[in-house]
């Protein structure tokens, strides 16, 4: 399956940059894409998986090994496990003689973008790789249940599934998360993580799970922010407006793959999913995250905005100098709103869009659009994102 976006994506920075980065979690198809995007390029290709011992050795004399693959697309694969080679691409790319062209790897985002952007400032460009989305696919429900990692969308029944998502977790706190150098006690994560699921689409509150879990709420905190640094959570700013109205500035926190809250909640079906209470807020966090990733939306352009009076809106996006409203709502009728006018005039919204389960598209007013999940694709080719 070819990730006609992101494939462009690369060709387009690498046209701009000598440096391309793509992050996203573990077993996301960074490698898949890297080497279907390597299948497709004129140069010679040489590849470096930082998790393979050999490959890992060969950089033991990093300026050595590099020098050698001038005119060459070099791809490293896990290059968080490496932070010491950015100053040796650095040093590489500004050569005036020779050409280096590199395209990394990385799963964890925050420390690897510090450490990258101190030393190759104006040398690389970023693309963060989510998994399959409604772009990739066009089975929203089955997304919806089994999440967007490819090896759980593709499996071959349920079942397979769901143990894909368990085993994936586990590994993910036991392995991953000390080889990436963070220090997290893996029972004591798992817990932290399970608990999140009640607060999914909610106002993050680190006092109350310090108490339930009996630890400080510095720790808490720190939690939250290794899995919002690996993309397991998006962590939602509230926008301020000047206005005289008390505003919200506690962020909300979304999981960014249906499919890991569904094996954390230990919903194995889309059928069992339904009859649960969860289904509402599970569906309208995934909608936001589809919508977000969908209309490629960046993450410092992510708001929500809420008012202590009530009115809020759950999605503000910033795109080509518009402001944009997005209200996800899990009903077969939605309607407008007094929160939504109030959102369209305290905002100065250009527009608002009503996402909601279904394929119709349809003006509720002059400013508001109700848009079935299935449609979100094509917003982005109103003249607001032009």
């Amino acid at each position: 399956m070819e990730r006609t976006i992101y494939l462009e994506q690369i060709k387009q920075h690498l046209r701009i940059q000598p440096i391309c980065a793509i992050l996203g979690a573990r077993q996301v198809g960074k490698t898949t894409l890297a080497r279907q995007f390597a299948a497709h390029h004129h140069q010679k290709i040489e590849f470096f998986d930082l998790e393979n011992p050999t490959h890992l050795a060969s950089l033991d004399t990093p300026m050595l090994t590099l020098s050698a693959y001038s005119d060459c697309l070099v791809i490293i694969d896990e290059i968080q496990r490496r932070p010491d080679l950015f100053p040796i691409l650095r040093v590489l790319v500004d050569d005036q003689e020779k050409k280096y062209t590199f395209l990394i790897l990385g799963s964890a985002s925050r420390d690897l973008i510090r450490q990258s952007s101190e030393t190759l400032a104006g040398r690389i460009g970023y693309i963060e790789l989510p998994p399959f989305t409604l772009l990739d696919v066009n089975d929203s429900e089955r997304l919806l249940i089994r999440g967007g990692f490819p090896r759980s969308y593709l499996a071959q029944s349920e079942e397979d599934s769901f143990l894909w998502r368990e085993g994936y977790i586990n590994t993910f706190l036991e392995k991953d998360l000390p080889s990436f150098g963070f220090n997290a006690p893996p029972r004591l994560m798992h817990k932290f993580w399970m608990m999140l699921c009640f607060y999914h689409g909610q106002i993050f509150n680190a006092h109350e799970i310090a108490r339930s879990l009996m630890i400080s709420d510095k720790t808490v905190t720190k939690y939250l922010d290794i899995l919002a640094g690996t993309f397991m959570i998006r962590i939602l700013q509230p926008w301020f407006e000047n206005i005289k109205k008390r505003q919200i500035k506690t962020p909300k926190v979304y999981f960014r793959d249906s499919g890991i809250f569904n094996t954390l909640s230990s919903i194995r079906s889309i059928a069992q999913l339904a009859k649960t209470p969860k289904i509402g807020p599970l569906w309208e966090g995934f909608a936001l995250d589809e919508a977000i990733n969908c209309l490629q939306i960046r993450q410092n352009d992510c708001y929500f905005w809420s008012t202590h009076s009530q009115a809020e809106l759950d999605l503000l996006v910033f795109k080509n100098g518009k402001r944009l409203g997005f209200e996800f709502k899990y009903s077969d009728s939605p309607s407008v709103t007094k929160s939504m006018n109030i959102a369209l005039d305290d905002l100065k919204l250009d527009h608002l869009y009503v996402i909601f389960p279904g394929k119709l598209t349809f003006p509720m007013s002059d400013t508001i659009t109700a848009c079935g999940l299935d449609q979100l694709t094509t917003i982005s080719t109103v003249d607001f994102f032009q």
